[in-house]
């Protein structure tokens, strides 16, 4: 026989409602600011200042672009950004896992504790503004790239994601590589790290993502225009837009509002492209070992 679905009352017909609703609201909200400045960066500049609400674009045209490809000085600030990832993720990456080896390693240690204390005391204490800007000075890395990669190479935070990680690998596969004479490196890069791609990708994210949007140590430890990153010269454009004029010349009143949306999705656009390719690893490597039997 076939069972009969059981009707739903009144109540919970307005209650479904009102959730579908709240829910459907929210998307809104959350999704038309990015519709806003997509549709934005390709509508003429007098249409933007003519409308409250941009649906679809008005006078399409794709001149904000050309225009924004243009800039010197935007461009410039682009490839900054690509080369703090491709020097940062590598030294983030590597120290990451060496500290979460070294906290999850269960072999005798000395003075283990102590020392896992220490770093984890970093994670909620620092010296504060000033004595890291008189750090980086004294270094000698001011005005340098290294001043935007060295003082955040290791999240303490993400340290304790990796150990987590770890420490969910079972230990009989060290003791067996330990008997066939491997040592810890060795057992570091052939068994644990291929076991944790998802956490990997994890990290990978969490680590792109902050060098993609920092801006504060910028704005600090770099004096030359020419060696800020995209997220700067993206912050100076917002806040004074005639900082384009230089590359716009005629055309800089009639698309300096589009430029400024157009500016915001060239550089969104490559940050939210890496997410399809981590997302399936996303929840499985912040999980791994979150629950242990």
């Amino acid at each position: 026989m076939r069972k009969r679905k059981k009707r739903k009352s009144i109540e919970d017909c307005i209650l479904d409602v009102i959730i579908y609703s709240i829910l459907i609201f929210l998307a809104v909200a959350t999704f038309y600011p990015m519709w806003y400045v997509l549709v934005a960066s390709f509508s003429s500049g007098s249409y933007i200042a003519s409308q409250e609400l941009l649906i679809w674009p008005g006078e399409f045209n794709v001149e904000a672009y050309r225009l924004t490809f243009q800039h010197p000085l935007l461009m410039r600030s682009f490839g900054n950004s690509l080369m703090v990832l491709a020097i940062g993720l590598p030294i983030n990456i590597v120290l990451t896992v060496l500290a979460g080896y070294f906290m999850a390693s269960t072999t005798k240690v000395y003075w283990k504790k102590p020392i896992i204390y220490m770093i984890l005391f970093t994670m909620f204490f620092n010296g504060g503004l000033v004595p890291n800007y008189l750090n980086v000075r004294d270094l000698g890395i001011y005005n340098t790239i290294w001043a935007l990669v060295l003082p955040g190479a290791l999240s303490v935070y993400n340290a304790n994601i990796c150990k987590t990680a770890m420490e969910a690998i079972p230990y009989s596969l060290h003791e067996s590589a330990y008997l066939d004479g491997a040592s810890d490196l060795k057992v570091l890069f052939k068994i644990v790290l291929p076991l944790m791609k998802p956490t990997m990708a994890v990290l990978l994210l969490y680590y792109g993502v902050a060098h993609w949007n920092a801006w504060f140590n910028a704005s600090i430890y770099i004096r030359d225009k020419w060696k800020l990153p995209a997220q700067n010269i993206l912050r100076a454009v917002l806040l004074e837009n005639s900082s384009l004029a230089e590359s716009v010349g005629d055309n800089y009143n009639a698309y300096a509002d589009a430029m400024q949306y157009a500016a915001i999705i060239i550089i969104t656009v490559p940050i939210v492209c890496v997410y399809p390719f981590l997302q399936k690893h996303f929840a499985k490597g912040v999980m791994i070992g979150a629950v242990k039997g």
